[in-house]
């Protein structure tokens, strides 16, 4: 790399993203391979300015995304840690390169001066490609942000506050990924927070260390790379197949891929709430209309709404469907801290929520067993950060990108936070009247 670019966030690795951006894009090249597609970014924290040096240099990272390609030790790695990619799968990720003609990035000034303002982004082409690009892309915008635009902080102490937090969850018996990549501060603050973990898990006994969500970083650190099913999914199959029955189709196409391949089989509930994945109207399939669906999936993830009201329903669901709860494993994964986490674990140990001995959890670990509920924790883990002038906290962005269309049919997101609802609200209307919302 040019020094002219040497400082800009580029990936390291075309690998250095979330796990279930290779699932699902392995799941599209076999199901949708020549459906179109857009994406559409949202800045949550809307006070939150970039300048226009900071976008510039955005720009320019992105243009050398051309530069990532998988390695033959990468595509070696890949087949014996994840036997669920396929060989023909490999070989299109091989051949695969990003094209930055398909991320369509502004900059709307609103200082006088012009040097601060908003920046839209929109990524569009077959979403077979297309899908690669929103992790990398927002961990390259944020650690561009804080390059730039925010830099009163540094890394003083970040080994020591990762390796504090894996050993209170550790002690506690928690069992936790890191699932941080898309909105950490930098590489380098995801790199360091897997030192720590790695760390503590060696020290401490108990609890478990499962792996990180980042390919990458397991490849480097040997780990367990983790990931479930995305949002996206539901919300692009929903789109093209229809809303009536949703969820149940968009496991059942799930399953065609990764039924019989080890692969992890971990339903998200909450795209169009976690009531219409659970139990709606007589003419909607939901998954409690199909007991065998319900147990061949290994569990569930929880990652908008209540989550103390999550586990509850949740065994109260297997309980009618005559499935033994028990054998279910449950997942967190939205908004989590050290305490959120040891207060579910408190509530899933009393709900009594444990994997029997011959379930084979996720991930390919035969060994692996999971006490009551895992966690997947993000930010708090990779972008848990104090300013050096004042010693408050220094805020994280608050940063998504969210499929909006496939072939042109809007796609939409409710989640169980109202807050969280995004994409075209004339389909939302219509999705809220499908499930009786």
């Amino acid at each position: 790399m040019s020094a002219a670019v040497s400082n800009v966030a580029i990936p390291q690795s075309i690998l250095d993203t979330d796990l279930y951006k290779l699932t699902m894009q392995q799941a599209v090249l076999h199901h949708f391979p020549d459906v179109l597609s857009t994406y559409h970014f949202t800045n949550r924290s809307s006070s939150v300015l970039f300048s226009r040096q900071s976008i510039e240099r955005f720009r320019t990272a992105v243009s050398h995304f051309t530069t990532i390609a998988l390695t033959d030790v990468e595509t070696q790695w890949l087949r014996k840690s994840c036997p669920y990619l396929t060989p023909e799968y490999l070989s299109y990720l091989a051949s695969y390169r990003y094209k930055p003609e398909q991320v369509k990035i502004r900059y709307v000034p609103v200082s006088s001066d012009d040097l601060q303002g908003y920046v839209e982004i929109d990524i569009v082409g077959p979403w077979v490609e297309t899908i690669l690009w929103e992790v990398p892309l927002m961990a390259c915008l944020s650690e561009t942000f804080f390059q730039v635009v925010d830099v009163d902080w540094n890394y003083d102490h970040q080994l020591d506050l990762a390796y504090s937090k894996a050993k209170t969850l550790l002690e506690a018996g928690c069992q936790f990924s890191e699932f941080g990549t898309r909105r950490r501060r930098s590489f380098e603050s995801q790199d360091i927070v897997i030192q720590g973990l790695v760390r503590a898990s060696k020290d401490i006994p108990t609890g478990k260390l499962s792996g990180t969500s980042n390919v990458h970083l397991a490849h480097l650190y040997d780990l367990t790379p983790i990931g479930t099913i995305a949002h996206e999914w539901f919300m692009g199959v929903a789109a093209l197949k229809g809303y009536q029955n949703a969820n149940t189709v968009a496991l059942r196409l799930w399953e065609e891929v990764y039924l019989n391949s080890q692969a992890p089989l971990i339903a998200l509930t909450d795209t169009f709430t976690t009531d219409a994945f659970i139990k709606r109207p007589t003419l909607v399939k939901d998954f409690m209309s199909d007991p065998e669906l319900a147990q061949r999936w290994t569990g569930l993830r929880q990652d908008s709404g209540d989550p103390f009201a999550f586990g509850p329903r949740v065994k109260k669901m297997y309980q009618a469907l005559g499935i033994p709860y028990n054998t279910k494993s449950l997942i967190y994964s939205d908004a989590l801290t050290v305490d959120k986490c040891l207060a579910i674990k408190k509530q899933c140990d009393e709900l009594n929520f444990e994997l029997g001995e011959s379930t084979a959890f996720l991930y390919l670990d035969p060994q692996l067993r999971l006490d009551s509920a895992s966690f997947g924790i993000g930010t708090f883990l990779t972008n848990d950060f104090k300013k050096v002038s004042t010693g408050e906290k220094s805020k994280a962005l608050n940063i998504v990108i969210k499929l909006s269309s496939v072939n042109d049919k809007p796609c939409v997101k409710l989640s169980d936070d109202l807050d969280k609802t995004t994409g075209d609200k004339h389909t939302v209307e219509i999705v809220k009247k499908v499930y009786g919302l």
